[in-house]
Order: C-alpha cells, then sequence, then structure tokens
C-alpha cells in the first residue's frame, strides 16, 4: 500500500512539473511577440515607416489573442472529449512548432499566420494543467499544486524579457556550431520552440486524470457540449462572472504596464523606461503574487476571501500609480510594475475558481476557455481607454475609470460565485 502511494505521490509530482514547465514555456511564447515585435518588424518591414510597423504590430498582437480565444474553445472542448492529458502535450507541440517557424517568417502575411497558429497553442495549456492537477490532487491541497504551476510559470517573462535583450549571445554560440547568422529576435523565438519541444520528452509517466479516465467510460455523459455553458442560464451567468474576475489582471499588465513607454511613464516626466523591463519586473511580482496568494488560501481554506483581498491591493495601487508618481526615479517606476504584478497575483486561484465551478464533463472547456477570454479582454479595455482618451480626459483618468469599473465588477461577480475550496469535484453537468 506504501510502495503504491510513493508511486501515485511521484506521478502527481511528475504532472506539476510538466504543467509548470509547460506554462513556464507558454508565459516565454506569450511575452515573447511583444519584446522582439519592434525588432522583428524593423528587418521584416525594412524601408516602411515607424508608424505602420507599429501599427503591424499592434495587428499581429490581436491576430495572436484571436488565435487564443478560438483555441480556448478548442483544446477546452477536446480536452473533456479525448482527454487532458492530450491537450497539455498537443497545445505545447503546436506553439513551439510555431515559434521555431516565426524564426525565419520574412514577410507579415506568413508572419501573421504564424501568430495565430501560436495563438491556438498557447491557449490550451495552462487549462489543461489546471485541470490535470486539481483532479488528481486530493481536494485539500490541489491549491498547492496550482500554486506552483502558476509561480514558477510567470518567471517564463523574466526569461523571455533576458533572452530577447541578449539573445545575441546565443546566436553567437548558434553561428559557432552551424554557421547560420541569426538576428537577435529569431534566436529568442528559436529559443521558445526548443524549450517546448525539450518538455515533450517528460511526456513518459504522465498520467490521465481518473475522473476523465471514470466518465469516458459512461457514455450517456454529454462531454464538452457548450449548449451546457450557454443554453443553461445559471451555468452562463456562473461563466461570465469567472471571466470578470481575471480582467483586472490584464488590465494592469495589458494596459498600464505594457503601454509604460509611450503613455503612463512619460505622465511622470519618465523617458528612458522599456516595456520588456517593466512587464519583466510585473510578472516578478506575478510569481510572488502567486506564491502569496496559494498560501494564504491554503491558510484560510478560502479562495474568494484572498481575490477579494488582491482586488482592494490592486485598487489601492492604481490609484497611487495614476495619481501620485510624478516626479519619481527610473527605480521606483520598475518597484511600482513589481507591486502590481503583486497586487495582481492570483491568476492560480482565478484559474481554479473556473475549473472548480463546473462539472468534470465541461471542466476542461471552461478552464481553458475563461482564461483566454480574459486574456482576450485586453482589447475591450483599450478600446474603453481609447474612448475616454478620446473625450480628453487624458491618460491617467481614462486609464483609472476603466480600471475602477473593471475592479467594482469583479468584487460583484466574486461576490456571486460559491466557495469552492475543498469542493468534491467529482460529479457531472446536465
Amino acid at each position: 500500500m506504501q510502495n503504491q502511494n510513493d508511486k501515485n505521490s511521484k506521478k502527481i509530482a511528475l504532472l506539476i512539473t510538466v504543467a509548470a514547465l509547460g506554462y513556464f514555456v507558454d508565459i516565454y511564447d506569450l511575452v515573447l511577440f511583444g519584446v522582439v515585435k519592434a525588432e522583428s518588424l524593423s528587418v521584416i518591414m525594412s524601408g516602411q515607416s515607424i508608424e505602420l510597423q507599429q501599427s503591424t504590430g499592434k495587428f499581429l498582437f490581436n491576430i495572436q489573442m484571436f488565435g487564443m480565444l478560438i483555441g480556448g474553445i478548442l483544446w477546452g472542448v477536446l480536452g473533456d472529449k479525448k482527454g487532458r492529458i492530450k491537450v497539455l502535450f498537443g497545445s505545447i507541440l503546436l506553439y513551439s512548432a510555431a515559434n521555431l517557424i516565426n524564426a525565419f517568417v520574412t514577410d507579415v502575411t506568413t508572419y501573421a499566420i504564424v501568430r495565430l497558429i501560436a495563438g491556438i497553442g498557447l491557449a490550451g495549456e495552462l487549462g489543461a494543467g489546471i485541470t490535470l492537477v486539481s483532479e488528481t490532487m486530493s481536494k485539500e491541497k490541489r491549491g498547492y499544486g496550482t500554486m506552483i504551476i502558476v509561480t514558477f510559470g510567470a518567471l517564463g517573462a523574466v526569461v523571455a524579457s533576458f533572452v530577447g535583450a541578449e539573445g545575441a549571445v546565443i546566436g553567437h554560440f548558434i553561428e559557432g556550431l552551424s554557421g547560420i547568422q541569426l538576428d537577435n529576435w529569431q534566436v529568442t523565438y528559436i529559443v521558445g520552440g526548443c524549450l517546448g519541444l525539450l518538455l515533450l520528452l517528460l511526456r513518459v509517466g504522465t498520467i490521465e486524470s481518473t475522473y476523465f479516465e471514470h466518465m469516458e467510460h459512461n457514455k450517456n455523459i454529454q462531454k464538452g457540449n457548450l449548449k451546457i455553458l450557454f443554453y443553461n442560464k445559471k451555468n452562463f451567468i456562473k461563466y461570465l462572472h469567472c471571466i470578470v474576475i481575471g480582467i483586472p489582471i490584464w488590465y494592469v499588465v495589458g494596459l498600464l504596464v505594457m503601454n509604460s513607454k509611450d503613455n503612463f511613464a512619460p505622465l511622470m516626466g519618465i523617458h528612458d523606461i522599456e516595456n520588456g523591463q517593466a512587464v519583466m519586473y510585473t510578472y516578478i511580482g506575478l510569481s510572488a503574487g502567486d506564491l502569496i496568494s496559494g498560501v494564504l488560501s491554503q491558510w484560510l481554506r478560502s479562495r474568494k476571501k484572498v481575490v477579494g483581498l488582491y482586488l482592494l491591493f490592486t485598487l489601492v495601487l492604481i490609484t497611487s500609480f495614476l495619481f501620485f508618481m510624478d516626479g519619481v526615479s527610473k527605480d521606483t517606476y520598475y518597484l511600482m510594475c513589481f507591486l502590481l504584478g503583486t497586487a495582481t497575483g492570483y491568476w492560480a486561484l482565478f484559474v481554479s475558481i473556473a475549473a472548480e465551478q463546473f462539472g468534470t464533463n465541461i471542466r476542461s472547456t471552461t478552464a481553458n476557455t475563461i482564461p483566454n477570454f480574459v486574456r482576450g479582454s485586453v482589447n475591450l479595455i483599450m478600446l474603453g481607454f481609447g474612448m475616454l482618451t478620446a473625450l480628453n480626459l487624458g491618460d491617467a483618468i481614462s486609464a483609472y475609470l476603466v480600471g475602477l469599473i473593471f475592479i467594482l465588477l469583479a468584487l460583484y461577480s466574486l461576490s456571486q460565485l460559491k466557495e469552492t475550496f475543498g469542493k468534491d469535484l467529482d460529479y457531472f453537468e446536465t
């Protein structure tokens, strides 16, 4: 009996390791495009105006996010119909292959197609990993598993920023081995692709969810049927609430941090801020925040209480960030990026809540689609910001109003969801 328990513990440990490494590469690739966008387009669109390159960069980012929306639905349904493990490794294979190919694109059309494919691939890993761990670990301890996955995974953004800045060193090494000379941005894509393909070697020994295996033998259960979500009023409202509680995370990352150089640092009189550095410090904060929120959740035996505290902390910080940082130093700005990341470091809890709200036959679908709809919300956030700035309210007030609205909505949605800490997940939706 003891030997069997030891074997199960080792398999669970391997599963958490694979999911954490997969999310690490996932975040690396997700942030990667933002890091090398300007450099890659300056080569591919050589001779064309900076303005056209910038608008093309925004177009390619939107294409990638659209791919993630498609991928969230595709991988989610496949995870409920075909199994969580197949989705976990299938998504890793797709986005890794896409990023390797991306290193050698020579025109915008091909670049767009590859970013679409990469986006589809990037959409599947986290939901599959969280679903697997949630269904495999004990209900009292599964929060630790999801905490490890997201805490370690967030550091992928740090590595992406580092490789994006120092890719020339790796490029010289590749040139010495193969004689092929590569640009910095090409090296960065190649590193991401190779990391993902290496991860596929860990597939041996990983286990499928027992909940899914039991469900697979029951032919009367509808698996991955979107009607269970969208034609059932109670489930649909619950689904929307799950999406809303995650939007403040991407408000901070997608609006405040990723637009540091052009919008928010100049408001404070700072003109030498780099978006890549701001993103790096924010994701270090996200990693720290996810670690702390995971421990707090286990200690308080509540997901909702911790998310509520983090949302209030985020509101305090964005107020300080937008209205009380005039004339601060560059280091203070980066420190605030770190703190903003820490305050929004409830991603693991948010995805856990999404997975734990629904039954086994639709759990993969919700765990995959909800995070990707949250990521896609950056377009809605930017639209709101653009509409308010068009009214001449200024960047600070416009950004604050957008943030205030989404944080208040998130607090309301959180109040409407049931606590899921320690909830038994072995049930089905009809």
